[in-house]
């Protein structure tokens, strides 16, 4: 049997699956709950690598995917295959193509600096080619072509897969999550744009928050004054969860129900063969849909007014003891704002109404789970749509495509050099910089959304709404992956990858204390290990500036290689 590997590398997490390349079937499933760069988003990976070099952020991408491929079971030898899809960031940093061009806005700025854009053509390469993965002797590597070179292969996969070229309407693509890549079409024009909203849409960045994998909230209703769970399952199928008091977390209903069990090691209640169980999930956290359900149905009960949460204690209390506060509200908000400003910018580089968008295609995990009519109500979907169509995830289904089918590699090089795009880039966009300084303020600080539309027309921009109407809802996928494989899935906590490097300091750690993430460890001989996964990068460097500038050094770090 030949096998391949296709991987969709996100900015929150990689998704891979095991596929047979005689018959196309896929195998097995391996998702990670975060990306191995450290950094909250993908601005914070690009930092990471700029600051501390492509190697390193390099190294940290292949030794993580070579740890997913082992656990789907695929030894160095037997790999022929392995295509990969993502946002040109990921894929460049994966292949060890220089950033610089991703880096800095402007071509004034380019100019300057002597910067010259990156060719992100389709191509086919010897693994042997790409740094760190010579370990696959007889595998090759192949790469789908960005649109332009800052609009990647995973924008690429949206417009393609969701038959958005085929559209008459005015309409709109969102790949939602960390790095939100979005398109508009108008009149066979596409615009093109990437709001960097931060983890909390796919449930990181909030206190109990993980990626859409089993075990993790999913959804919630209020019936009367209570909040109703819905959970994934081994599966990740949505089943009917406890009904808890949001303001004590008693349980007012077990919710019991039936649901599908996996492997054995993945089972809280410890079958030792995939079955047909009965009785209540235990919830492990809240996926960025729950977390959009939370936000819509509090604001929805009036438990919830902005940024505020009304309970005695100001937590919403979700069963198993998981609770959701009010820093998470304004995480949320913020990724939300981003969303709504970024279509907005789109709709102004178009010179139309946001009301002119009159159909949203959703993609991505979290565009997968959550309800399109809440995202709809909470502003995440332009407010005047006719129709939303959640589509899956697109990204892997492309890398799985191309993996399968040259001609489709060669296909897809050929559309995208076709496509009219102008891209905006929403850091020195005017438009988009005006929008979310009023998002911020509408999220965070209580701001009216009468005084936000006040705002927006004040400075000349396409006017938002609240929906006034039911937008209908085509939902195609149940699940962002469909096909499992009959191996099933399997979730990696840890990607498999740290930083280490030697201090001679070892019996200070205040690098550990300081650490919000507990990501960082320190032997005895002063070695010490940072798990890259949980550190926050940019975003935090607390361990930096807690320690003396000549003991700590990130510019020291080094990539582990583990047995």
């Amino acid at each position: 049997m030949k096998i391949g590997v296709a991987i969709d590398i996100g900015t929150s997490g990689i998704r891979a699956q095991k596929i047979d390349l005689d018959s196309g079937e896929i195998q097995k499933t391996v998702i990670t709950l975060r990306n191995p760069i450290p950094g909250a988003n993908v601005m914070d990976h690009l930092d990471f690598a700029i600051t501390y070099g492509l190697d390193l952020a390099q190294g940290l991408h292949v030794n993580a995917v070579k740890h997913i491929i082992e656990t789907l079971g695929v030894k160095p030898e037997e790999l022929e295959r392995m295509a990969i899809c993502g946002n040109p960031i990921q894929l460049s940093i994966f292949q060890g193509i220089p950033i610089d061009d991703l880096a800095y806005a402007g071509e004034r700025k380019k100019e300057k600096l002597n910067i010259k854009d990156e060719d992100r053509s389709a191509r086919i390469v010897d693994c042997s080619e790409i740094n760190g993965l010579d370990v696959y002797p007889n595998a090759k590597l192949v790469v789908p072509p960005a649109i332009r070179h800052e609009v990647g292969a995973d924008a690429l996969a949206l417009i393609i897969k969701s038959g958005f070229l085929d559209t008459k309407d005015t309409a709109i693509a969102t790949d939602y999550g960390t790095n939100a890549e979005m398109a508009l079409i108008h009149e066979g024009t596409i615009y093109t744009g990437s709001a960097a909203a931060g983890p909390a849409l796919e449930g990181q960045q909030i206190k109990y928050g993980k990626l859409a994998s089993p075990f993790v909230i999913s959804d919630v209703e209020f019936e009367g004054n209570a909040i109703r769970n819905y959970v994934l399952d081994a599966e990740m199928n949505t089943v009917k969860g406890a009904l808890t008091d949001p303001k004590s977390g008693d349980v007012l209903d077990e919710g019991m129900q039936m649901w599908r069990c996996a492997a054995p090691s993945k089972l809280p209640n410890g079958q030792d063969e995939t079955t047909t169980c009965e009785g209540t999930i235990e919830a492990t956290g809240i996926t960025g849909t729950g977390v959009i359900a939370i936000i819509e149905a509090g604001m929805k009960n009036g438990v919830i007014q902005l940024p505020k949460i009304n309970t005695p204690d100001h937590i919403l209390h979700l069963q198993d003891k998981i609770k959701f506060f009010e820093k998470d509200v304004e995480s949320a908000g913020l990724a939300m704002g981003a969303i709504r400003a970024g279509h907005l910018a789109l709709c102004n580089a178009a010179g139309i109404e946001v009301s002119d968008v009159k159909r949203a295609y959703m993609s991505g995990a979290a565009g997968t789970y959550m309800d399109a009519v809440k995202a709809h109500k909470v502003g995440m979907v332009p407010f005047d749509v006719d129709e939303v169509i959640q589509i899956g995830n697109t990204s892997l289904i492309v890398a799985r495509e191309i993996l399968l089918s040259e001609d489709r590699l060669w296909e897809l090089q050929e559309i995208a050099s076709k496509i009219v795009s102008n891209h905006v880039m929403f850091a020195t966009d005017q438009a988009f910089k005006d929008a979310y300084i009023q998002e911020i303020s509408y999220w965070t600080e209580g701001m009216p959304f009468k005084m936000l539309k006040k705002f927006l027309k004040k400075k000349k921009l396409p006017k938002i709404d609240l929906p006034d109407k039911d937008t209908r809802v085509n939902r195609l996928v149940e699940k962002d992956i469909p096909i499992l494989g009959d191996e099933g899935l399997q979730v990696l906590e840890r990607v498999g990858t740290y930083l280490t490097m030697k201090v001679d300091c070892p019996e200070c750690e205040k690098c550990i204390k300081v650490c919000p993430n507990d990501a960082i460890t320190i032997d005895s001989e002063g070695v010490v290990m940072i798990r890259s996964d949980l550190c926050d990068g940019a975003n935090c460097k607390r361990c930096i500036n807690a320690c003396p500038s000549d003991k700590f050094k990130w510019e020291n770090l080094k990539v582990l290689e583990e047995d």
